[in-house]
């Protein structure tokens, strides 16, 4: 498990997401086409659809498992930590710009990284469950 997690870059990012582009992206470069602003996870009837997650006003993934979301960094999903960390925000204090577009020459490292997060939240958890009972001894 150290080795999943030390390499969680150089896993191979789950296919079973789906990219689905909204409105046209035929003009639209590799470096807009996969910029992040904020992702979310959408509501529908109220309810939080982690199935799904709004990449940016140009890309949505969907068929995220469920599964994967039961790895916890904390009191939230790695899935749940990185929506959360990977936006571009504004320092109060400083104005200075803090833009995760800027980390990676590779304009589909973050989404690529999302899908690996998932491949390794679900191979973290297979292997989680795989364990023996723990014998407390009281």
């Amino acid at each position: 498990m150290a080795d999943l997690h030390i390499n969680y870059e150089q896993v191979e990012p789950y296919k079973g997401i789906v990219e689905t582009p909204t409105g046209d992206i035929s003009t639209t470069s590799p470096s807009e086409l996969f910029r992040v602003a904020k992702m979310k996870i959408p509501k529908v009837k109220g309810q939080a659809d982690r199935s799904t997650i709004v990449y940016n006003n140009r890309i949505k993934l969907t068929n995220i498992p469920e599964e994967a979301y039961r790895y916890q960094l904390g009191a939230r999903s790695a899935i749940e930590w990185i929506i959360d960390r990977y936006q571009v925000k504004v320092d109060k204090a400083s104005e200075i710009v803090n833009d995760p577009n800027d980390w990676s020459d590779d304009p589909r490292y973050i989404i690529d990284l999302l899908k690996r997060i998932v491949t390794v939240s679900l191979a973290t958890m297979k292997i989680v469950d795989s364990l023996p009972e723990l014998d407390i001894l009281e």
